[in-house]
């Protein structure tokens, strides 16, 4: 069995046992550390005699997949699966299986932490101290202001449980309505206009879809408080940026705190707004998350080998 495995730097680093436990399990084990890109030659060339492809932000399109001719099974490093070509792979007959909720906490807490830079300028601050510049502003507090999660899942009702410790009035928005948990952590469901109206801050931890890009455009952020943050930890893809551009650059919301781009690293001016905080796709880069998403994915590996049932197949 031959495995391929594509992901970042400091992700092997930080548990170097996942590397260890596959190659114990597979005959041939290879690894592409992705901080520096992968190039697609390198990557088609590689993927020819993998059986098993472990990814996490790489693309593993039809290219990919028609390369490797062996391959039987590709497992998603994380949670969202965006950057598989699910259809296809289940064409081919090649299982496709995640790990959802891994990373829920470390995400949540990065989401929380922009909220509160935002609110507060944290980072616009640091940077002017650091200028030798004492310029002492204003900001608002998060306590009792209205917070409105885009997508529901692990991740949202994680960052509604922090969100309770600042007595915030939290709404919730998305196709996934669980509401024993909504009513655990007073939550309330609400339709997206709503949602986009009331709120203080808006953060997006929803899935990419083909439905959904692009939802954050010029018509939704007009609809939101121009004293308002949008905060995104899920998918640059949401966003329409040239619209957010806009609406920042004209007042129309206060400010932003991205986490991920459509095109990464960012290519546009979106990134350099002084009103925007941008950090480099960090949400579940935590080694608690590492941690968790490695274990599931050597136990799914013995599975595969085993000829078991695996854990979170998505298709």
């Amino acid at each position: 069995m031959n495995a391929l495995i594509l992901i970042r730097d400091a992700f092997v680093a930080a548990y170097p046992e996942l590397i260890e436990e596959t190659e114990k399990l597979c005959t041939n084990v290879t690894v592409m550390k992705t901080d520096d890109g992968v190039r697609k030659e390198d990557l088609l060339k590689e993927a020819a005699a993998a059986d098993i492809i472990v990814v996490a932000v790489v693309k593993i399109d039809r290219d990919v997949i028609d390369a490797a001719k062996n391959l039987k099974y590709i497992i998603k490093f994380g949670a969202g699966y965006d950057n598989i070509d699910v259809a296809y792979a289940e064409e081919k007959g090649i299982i496709v299986s995640n790990a959802p909720g891994q990373n829920a906490d470390s995400a949540a807490d990065l989401a929380f932490g922009l909220m509160l830079a935002s609110s507060r300028s944290i980072s616009q601050k640091d940077a002017e101290v650091k200028a030798r510049l004492w310029n002492n502003t204003l900001g608002n507090e998060v306590h009792n202001k209205k917070l409105g999660i885009v997508g529901f899942g692990s991740i949202g009702q994680a960052i509604a449980k922090r969100a309770n410790g600042f007595s915030m009035d939290v709404m919730a928005y998305g196709n996934y309505q669980n509401e024993d948990a909504a009513a655990q952590l007073n939550v309330r469901f609400t339709d997206l206009d709503t949602l986009l109206t009331e709120s203080d801050y808006v953060i997006l931890s929803t899935s990419l879809t083909s439905i959904n890009k692009h939802f954050i455009n010029r018509d939704t952020l007009g609809r939101m408080k121009s004293s308002a943050f949008l905060i995104n930890i899920s998918r640059g893809g949401l966003i329409n940026e040239v619209d957010l551009v806009e609406a920042l650059k004209s007042g129309g919301i206060r400010g932003a705190a991205l986490d991920v781009f459509e095109v990464e690293p960012p290519q546009n001016e979106l990134s350099l707004l002084p009103n925007v905080i941008a950090t480099p796709h960090i949400g579940g880069a935590t080694y608690e998350a590492i941690v968790n998403i490695s274990t599931i994915t050597i136990d799914n590996i013995q599975r595969f080998i085993a000829e078991e049932e695996l854990l979170f197949v998505v298709h």
